[in-house]
């Protein structure tokens, strides 16, 4: 079975802006995700940022991240919420604030 997964628009922005060798590796990892949701390994709380509930995923030899998470009672969609490089905990902090815009929006 195939899984819908999204690139919230910030995340498709992460997307654009790779390097285009970086970009085929980061859209195979992607389209494995669309077959295996829980291809990640759960994230909690990271550095003092609470991300319970999403996942990362690594891609071109864990220079890079994939933050994610799923949506629906039943598994409908997998939510991409950021791509970047793997420096500390800076992804995190970017999906964090993301996380965050997007929930002022729904309010």
């Amino acid at each position: 079975m195939l899984y819908k997964v999204e690139l919230i628009p910030d995340a498709l922005n992460d997307f654009d802006a790779l390097d285009k060798s970086v970009k085929k590796q980061i859209a195979k990892k992607i389209d494995s995700l669309s077959e295996n949701p829980l291809l990640g390994k759960p994230l909690g709380n990271k550095f003092g940022i609470n991300l319970t509930g999403f996942y990362k995923l690594y891609v071109a030899k864990k220079k890079y991240r994939i933050v994610y998470h799923l949506i629906g009672d039943c598994l409908e969609v997998i939510e991409i919420i950021a791509i970047g490089k793997r420096n500390k905990e800076e992804i995190y902090k970017l999906a964090a604030s993301r996380l965050k815009k997007f929930l002022k929006k729904k309010k």
